[in-house]
């Protein structure tokens, strides 16, 4: 296998706006090669309605969202829950071999709550073994602020997305179509 066969692993972090959005554009830039892309949300709840759903519904990009919402929106076993059937869920999806771009949204958010325990439903360790045994030419992206040490270091590649000014701070709230 050359060197530009072999799948990347790709992270997206920092505090600033623009995470899944990358990974987004990068989606539908594979989808358009004629890749076969799957997206897990990890904190995005099925509950709500998503820009990126709706658009990759009608695309063929397959996008699930297995996540309860901001931790301070259920209790934290919803979210141990949520989960433990999201990690499942991924790594049942890339031991299939199926996809050629898995994206991770929201992952490293999760690894790093520190609220509740969740190192016994989301443990780094087996993160980290699924990482390196995912099929070899399966491209891999990761989003998510505050990305473990031990996935960076993995990385083929990592943006920091860092914030210089949000309309947040201005008392904007989210935009439908630009957050959501």
């Amino acid at each position: 296998m050359t060197a530009n066969q072999r799948g990347l692993l790709l992270v997206y972090t920092g505090d600033g706006k623009g995470k899944t959005t990358a990974a987004l554009g990068l989606a539908i830039r594979a989808r358009g090669r004629g890749k076969r892309v799957l997206m897990i949300q990890f904190i995005k709840s099925p509950e709500r309605t998503y820009g990126e759903k709706i658009m990759f519904d009608q695309i063929g990009i397959e996008i699930y969202q297995k996540g309860s919402g901001f931790t301070w929106t259920k209790t934290p076993e919803e979210h141990r829950e949520s989960l433990k059937s999201a990690w499942a869920f991924t790594k049942e999806k890339l031991a299939s071999g199926a996809y050629d771009v898995v994206i991770l949204d929201e992952l490293n958010n999760a690894l790093a709550i520190d609220s509740f325990p969740i190192a016994d439903v989301l443990p780094l360790d087996d993160v980290l073994k699924t990482i390196k045994s995912r099929p070899e030419t399966m491209h891999l992206v990761i989003t998510g602020r505050s990305a473990k040490d031990e996935i960076l270091a993995m990385a083929d590649l990592v943006t920091e997305m860092k914030p210089i000014k949000h309309y947040y701070d201005e008392g904007i709230p989210a935009v439908k179509g630009i957050e959501f």
